[in-house]
């Protein structure tokens, strides 16, 4: 049987695992930081690490390689992407006020044109062509990519078919169209989806491409594939065309990784990285979708997804003094000391001059390094206070004691961070795992000094924090316990309401309740606990260090499964294909059953034939999407979705249906051997 590498790439860390598919086994795994400004870097360090494992000889028996990235999620957290023009088609300028569209798009440029649909499919507007390309003209080199997005286009895609064709024609460029990406009413946020979709297009191309050349490198003849955001596999090739369906595709891929390594159906999982906490909740081996689509920085898509509950806390989350709360870790994400002490030796003397100094200084332990390079004409952009900064750090990072005290200042720092553009290197809970022996991966020495100046800072009342640094990284643990635990019961209280109040936050008194039920204070009046009724799987580099804990605090049972460290790339090769086609039926009179198929818009009599038809329709369509997305063994589940309206007399009348084909089969495999 064949061999399978898997490929994930976080936010701190890139990961890769050799899988025996005979066996079920992962035979080797590797780590490498990550370079988000060169993920093809950090995905080869991490690839030849798992091969180097394995016989090259064996290389020849990778039946695929999977991938999971980051890479569509940051981009859109971060606003990076190429310029893309969005065309509208029979919507009013007003359309762009809602779902965030206008945010989104920025100084991008936007088309409207006449034409579109009505809700029953018939044309609202003949197409106008002649203002199409007439717009093109002023766009030639300045986009990269198009969005299209037509009213009522899932009740009827002709209209964006043919800008789509246009668009190719005359200028042989990427184009998105919603009803290709959602099959879902509401024309902003699938204009929304499809925007992000075009401006993704590049970005995803340029990864892949450079995965494929690693992998042509090294002689590995096997087909390239991305995670979804619900866990499933598609073929690098549709992965070029649909970019957006890869959001969450790291949080997704921990989730199936966790199903698998745990063994376990019915279970809450809990994925520590180092800059965030995912959280999802498995049923019957099925992750939760979430019915709303994916939400990425504030923009709602329709793109199906694993029910995530993001938390900004991981093992380099910045450890920092919150009003009203003491010692809190995240949400922002900060360069581990010892690890800066990896790279800069010289911390290591700066720290220890700034303990010498025997007194409390609020910017102790802390330094400020460039996190990427600025854009060409970048620099430009800054103000006065935040070049002067940027050109501080060129030599390397700076203590925050030196370069703030040399008249910079603190809010201009901030922007550059919010910017991505500087990070900054301060104590964290990767270092607070130094400090106690739990974790000796980079320079301890450098996380002992940290906690030891942490430690002589000064809370609310004027009190040091901590006796000493020993006791500070215990302090920093207990946060980082504290705030999982209430974040995992926030998820699993949050996905049991479902509905609207899946979208609400828990109250200040709810909230009070589980910091005192989970909280190591004693209770000796009235006693408060928290039972979660499934097993908490804890999966990620630091899980062992936390989630035992957390588990016996919630009266449940922990599993950090062998490999934990590597899950997200044990998910991206465990998974499945699948694909899924809904295609609506309406009445647009009695007596009328209209369906909206790929076929074009077709009148049945009786609701029965419509049914059978759209059944065939769908079936063939999601079959042809799973062998493009690269499944071998393919089977296809039917479902249907009636509304109806009752009347006077015990009569119902018919309104909509959907019928939705789910197709599902394995990855194809290159096989060798006998």
């Amino acid at each position: 049987m064949a061999l399978l590498l898997g490929i994930d790439t976080g936010g701190t860390y890139t990961d890769a695992v050799v899988f025996d598919d005979e066996r079920d086994s992962v035979v080797a795994s590797a780590k490498s930081l990550t370079t988000k400004d060169q993920l093809s870097l950090c995905v080869a360090r991490a690839a030849e690490g798992a091969l180097s494992q394995i016989a090259e000889a064996e290389r020849g028996r990778i039946g695929f390689v999977s991938l999971s990235t980051t890479l569509a999620t940051n981009a859109i957290v971060e606003r990076h992407g190429f310029p893309v023009a969005l065309v509208m088609i029979g919507q009013p300028p007003k359309m762009l006020e809602r779902a965030g569209l206008q945010e989104a798009l920025g100084a991008d440029p936007v088309i409207f044109i006449e034409g579109g649909h009505r809700h029953d499919g018939s044309q609202q507007a003949p197409l106008d062509e002649t203002a199409l390309r007439s717009a093109l003209a002023g766009l030639k080199g300045k986009v990269a990519a198009f969005a299209v997005c037509g009213y009522f286009a899932v009740r009827n895609p002709e209209h964006e078919r043919r800008v789509r064709d246009i668009l190719r024609e005359e200028t042989g460029l990427p184009v998105s169209c919603g009803h290709d990406l959602a099959g879902a009413l509401d024309a902003p946020r699938r204009a929304l989806t499809a925007l992000l979709n075009a401006r993704l297009v590049p970005l995803i191309a340029q990864l892949i491409e450079a995965v494929q050349a690693m992998l042509d490198a090294r002689g590995i003849a096997a087909p390239l594939m991305v995670v979804k955001g619900d866990g499933s596999l598609i073929a690098a090739d549709t992965a070029l065309t649909k970019p957006v369906e890869t959001i969450l595709s790291g949080p997704a891929a921990s989730v199936v990784g966790a199903r698998f390594l745990s063994g376990q159906e019915d279970i809450v999982v809990s994925d520590i990285g180092g800059t965030t906490t995912d959280i999802a909740v498995l049923t019957g081996g099925q992750p939760l979708l979430d019915p709303d689509g994916a939400r990425v920085a504030g923009y709602r898509t329709m793109v199906e997804a694993v029910a995530v509950h993001t938390l900004g806390l991981g093992g380099d989350s910045e450890v920092r003094l919150a009003e009203g709360e003491g010692v809190v870790a995240g949400p922002r994400r900060a360069q581990p000391l010892s690890l800066l002490a990896v790279e800069h030796p010289w911390v290591l003397e700066t720290l220890s001059r700034q303990l010498e100094r025997g007194y409390f200084n609020e910017r102790d332990a802390l330094f400020a390094q460039r996190l990427r390079a600025l854009p060409q004409g970048g620099e430009q952009a800054l103000s006065r206070l935040e070049q002067a900064i940027w050109q501080a750090l060129a030599a390397g990072p700076v203590a925050l004691a030196d370069l703030l005290g040399g008249g910079y200042a603190d809010r201009s720092l901030k922007q550059l961070q919010d910017k991505g553009l500087v990070i900054l290197s301060s104590f964290t809970p990767s270092d607070a795992a130094h400090v106690l022996g739990w974790q000796t991966t980079w320079v301890t020495e450098a996380a002992e000094m940290g906690a030891a100046l942490w430690a002589r800072r000064e809370d609310a009342f004027g009190h040091p924090l901590a006796a000493d640094g020993r006791s500070f990284a215990e302090k920093v643990v207990e946060r980082v316990v504290l705030q999982s635990g209430e974040a995992i019961a926030e998820a699993v209280l949050l996905e049991e309401g479902r509905g609207a109040a899946r979208r609400r936050p828990l109250d200040p008194g709810a909230r009070a309740f589980l910091r005192r039920a989970l909280g190591s204070e004693p209770q000796d009046m009235l006693g408060l606990g928290v039972t979660l009724k499934r097993p908490l799987v804890g999966i990620g580099a630091p899980a062992a260090l936390y989630y035992p804990e957390i588990a016996r605090r919630m009266g449940t049972r922990d599993l950090v499964p062998r490999h934990a460290e590597v899950c997200n790339a044990v998910g991206a090769v465990a998974g499945g294909v699948s694909q899924r086609v809904r295609l609506l039926i309406t009445s647009p009179q009695e007596g009328v059953f209209r369906l909206h198929g790929d076929e074009g818009l077709k009148d049945f009599t009786t609701s029965e034939q419509a049914y059978a038809m759209a059944e065939a329709q769908a079936s063939k369509a999601a079959r042809k999407l799973a062998e493009e997305a690269g499944a071998e063994e393919i089977r296809v589940e039917l479902s249907r979705e009636e509304t109806s309206a009752p009347l006077a007399g015990g009569r119902d009348v018919f309104i909509e249906a959907a019928v939705t084909a789910r197709a599902y089969g394995r990855p194809r495999l290159v096989r060798s051997g006998p």
